[in-house]
């Protein structure tokens, strides 16, 4: 449980947004609302946080976990795993890469996506840890993902209709 502070604010006209800082949980109001309407308010997005972080902090376990299986079996060994997590802000691409520190971004709309179609955004990442740039040897790693061609059908499917 996080301790909580309100912050009331005359710009915000209607909605009400909670983050956590600091291991605090901020939570702005519009300034208008009533007593009721923040108790209410506050305890709808607080719920809402809590449970999205700890679905969140699970499921970026299960995919760290699904990243270190794709390593060994897939790739021999050579990615170097040192986090993987679910993210929302990646609307224009699957997944990202931070080479220097081998930290991997999915894309949180492929939550629900075939294994193999996640598997090959997961390896297409992992091989970017030890060749950065999209090379002809970078494909030939990228490209053993069981299904790749099918996958990458259904990514290009879902891009254009989902």
């Amino acid at each position: 449980m996080h301790e909580i502070e309100v912050i009331r604010s005359t710009r915000r006209t209607r909605t009400v947004q909670a983050r956590i800082v600091d291991g605090k949980i901020e939570v702005r109001i519009p300034s208008r609302m009533s007593k009721a309407e923040e108790e209410r308010a506050v305890a709808e997005i607080v719920d809402k946080l809590e449970r999205k972080t700890r679905s969140s902090a699970s499921s970026d376990a299960q995919l760290l976990e699904r990243a270190h299986r794709l390593n060994q079996t897939v790739l021999s060994g050579k990615a170097r795993v040192e986090s993987v997590r679910w993210v929302s802000n990646q609307k224009s691409r699957w997944g990202s890469c931070t080479v220097a520190t081998a930290d991997i971004r999915i894309s949180d709309r492929l939550r629900d996506v075939p294994d193999y179609v996640l598997d090959l955004v997961l390896v297409h990442e992992l091989t970017h840890t030890f060749i950065p740039e999209h090379s002809a040897e970078f494909w030939q790693w990228a490209n053993k993902t069981p299904f790749a061609e099918r996958a990458k059908g259904y990514l290009e499917a879902y891009q254009r209709w989902g």
